[in-house]
This record gives structure tokens, C-alpha cells and sequence, in this order.
């Protein structure tokens, strides 16, 4: 097996425009095809999709129930709703699909633990769209924080804020309005700070304390939350996350999507380097990291080229199928369970809770 072949449940833009057009290289005027991947397929509830998916040579499945029962199909990308991750996840692993879910895996921890236990007796590769890990500027920071370059390191704060439910059809989208697809800032991208977190420091979160903002926007899940982390290896920070701030504009949000991290020798800072851009020179936000040495300050760049976020994803699920070292999914229930630990502890007044 050369190629391990893949189609994907939920259509969307996102779906179109990162998953299939840069995580499976469909863009072929940008991205050489992939060695070890191949996305053959689609389906979407909305049938309109289809022409999207024909524009990319994709074939267009009439629903997920043919995706499962085809044998051409060898692993399965969940790209739809929230709610839907978990069901769908289960009917592709007891189909034997290996699978890829977008994140959140579900919208409950015990869900997604009941996925890696399907995915584990199954045998079959699991995984969850946790892609900033993939960055080089953050594997950049990651690795100098492991080298030392900052001296010894005792905060960071991760940040994703931007205005997101102003306006009345965001706030009526499942992340302003439902709070059972997790939707609000907590669930939506603190979920990306979590594992960022635990990625760069090499460690767990096992505790965390939470507030909510003070609510001034009117939609049916929290404007922001500030969350205070305690890492296994002793390490502590906090994650600022909010609907409720304009920074300028959307450019000026997106570049600031990303950390400071806080060394006795020097803080390193990260611009636009938590989202769904990769680095790519057309790119239409820079990334960049700063190595402020506070008489001096330097721009950074990484050791390694430019990988994009998505194309690294799919091919690390594709090699760990045609390697037989599969992957278990673990870091998605663990990552579920921080979500629902800052809402326990914001819910009681921003109380320490434990995660394990």
C-alpha cells in the first residue's frame, strides 16, 4: 500500500480550503501531491458541495453511509459539526476506517475516551486536528525553550482574542449560540492553548482555574475566560481567550494569535503563530518570533523549511497506518478534559481543579 487513501464527512470552508486544498495538496498549483496520502472523496449534507469537490477531481459520495462501505476507502477525515464528531468517528472505526477528527474529537470527554478504547481493540489509527503543534516557528520555540536560550523559564501566557459574535449571523453560528457543540472561546480555541501549552513545555496540564469575562455581548456562551495552568513538571501560565476583542481589525487579531514566553534571560514572543496559516510567503499574515534579550531584540527564524500545518497532520495519521505504530487519540480526551475543568472552575467562581 502505497498510498493510504482517505475521504472526508463535512465539506465546509474550511474543510475545502485547508483540509482538502492544503492538507491533501488539491491546490495543485501550490502543493506537489502528497507520497503517502490521497484524498478520493467527499460528502456534505449540503449537495451543493458538490461542485466545490468536483472543481478538485474529488468524487462526490451522497453520504457517509457509502464513504463506510467502500472498500477503496482507507481512513476517514470527520470534518462536520461538533456534535456529530463523536457518532461519526464511531461509525467509521466499527467500519474499519482509520480516522481523523477535526477538533474537538467530541463534545464530551467520556466520548472521545470511548473512541480510543473502539480505535485500540480495532486496531485502527486514530487522531484529532490538534495542527499548530506542526508549525516550524512553534517547533522553533519549543525548541529553544528545551536548549535553554531563555534561561530558566517560569511563565508564558497563550492568546487567541479577536470579535467573533457582533454581528447576527456569527452569533448565531454553534459558536456563539451553542453550548452544546462547546462553542464559545474556551471550547473554540482555548482548546488550542492547552495543547500548545503541554507541546512547548513537554508536559501535562493537571490543574487549571478559570473566569469568565464580564459578559457584554449578547450570545448564548461566555465573551472570554482567563485561565491560570499548573503544569506537571511545575511549570505554570495563563490563557487569555475572547470573542469580545477587536484589535484592530481581523489582521491585527490574527498577528496576535500566539505567546510570550518568559525565561530569566529573555522572552520569546509569537505572532501569528497560532492559527491555520502555516508560513507560506503568500500567506496574507507573516508569521514571525521575536527573541526579545531586553537590550536587544532579534527576529527568529526556524532551523527547518516550511511544512505546512495540514500536509504534516494527514501524513503523520498516513505514516503511523503503513508503519503499524498507530495512534491512540489520547491527547483529545485529555484535551476535552481541560475544556470542561475551566468551565467547572469558572462555574464556581474560578476554584482550582485537578485534571487527570
Amino acid at each position: 500500500m502505497s498510498k493510504i487513501k482517505y475521504a472526508m464527512i463535512g465539506f465546509g470552508g474550511i474543510a475545502e480550503n485547508r483540509l482538502a486544498k492544503e492538507g491533501f495538496a488539491c491546490d495543485k498549483a501550490r502543493f506537489e501531491p502528497l507520497p503517502d496520502a490521497q484524498l478520493i472523496g467527499v460528502t456534505d449534507i449540503n449537495p451543493e458541495r458538490e461542485n466545490a469537490a468536483a472543481a478538485l477531481g474529488l468524487k462526490w459520495y451522497d453520504n457517509a453511509d457509502d464513504i463506510f462501505a467502500d472498500p477503496a476507502v482507507d481512513a476517514v477525515f470527520v470534518a462536520t459539526n461538533n456534535l456529530t464528531h463523536a457518532s461519526l468517528a464511531k461509525a467509521a472505526l466499527n467500519a474499519g476506517k482509520h480516522v481523523i477528527v477535526e477538533k474537538p474529537m467530541a463534545t464530551k470527554a467520556t466520548d472521545a475516551a470511548e473512541l480510543v478504547s473502539l480505535a485500540q481493540a480495532k486496531k485502527l489509527s486514530l487522531a484529532v486536528d490538534h495542527m499548530m503543534i506542526y508549525n516550524v516557528y512553534n517547533a522553533q520555540a519549543k525548541k529553544m525553550v528545551d536548549a535553554g536560550e531563555l534561561g530558566t523559564v517560569n511563565d508564558a501566557c497563550f492568546h487567541m482574542e479577536f470579535a467573533y459574535g457582533y454581528d447576527p449571523a456569527e452569533a448565531a453560528s454553534w459558536r456563539c449560540a451553542s453550548k452544546d457543540e462547546i462553542g464559545g472561546p474556551i471550547g473554540d480555541v482555548a482548546s488550542h492553548c492547552f495543547y500548545m501549552a503541554e507541546y512547548v513545555f513537554n508536559s501535562t496540564i493537571e490543574e487549571l482555574s478559570c473566569v469568565y469575562y464580564p459578559k457584554t455581548m449578547p450570545i448564548n456562551v461566555e465573551d472570554g475566560a482567563y485561565i491560570k495552568f499548573k503544569l506537571a513538571n511545575g511549570l505554570s501560565g495563563s490563557v487569555k481567550v475572547g470573542f469580545n476583542e477587536f484589535r484592530g481589525g481581523l489582521r491585527g487579531a490574527l498577528s496576535n494569535f500566539g505567546y510570550e514566553i518568559y525565561g530569566s534571560d529573555a522572552v520569546l514572543r509569537g505572532y501569528a503563530t497560532m492559527f491555520q496559516l502555516s508560513g507560506h510567503d503568500d500567506e496574507p499574515i507573516k508569521l514571525r518570533l521575536e527573541l526579545d534579550k531586553f537590550e536587544r531584540q532579534e527576529q527568529v527564524k526556524p532551523d527547518g523549511p516550511v511544512q505546512n500545518i495540514y500536509q504534516a497532520l494527514v501524513s503523520n495519521h498516513a505514516q503511523s497506518i503503513l508503519s503499524g505504530q498507530i495512534l491512540a487519540g489520547n491527547d483529545a480526551v485529555h484535551n476535552l478534559k481541560l475544556v470542561e475543568a475551566a468551565h467547572q472552575s469558572a462555574m464556581a467562581g474560578g476554584k482550582i481543579v485537578g485534571v487527570k
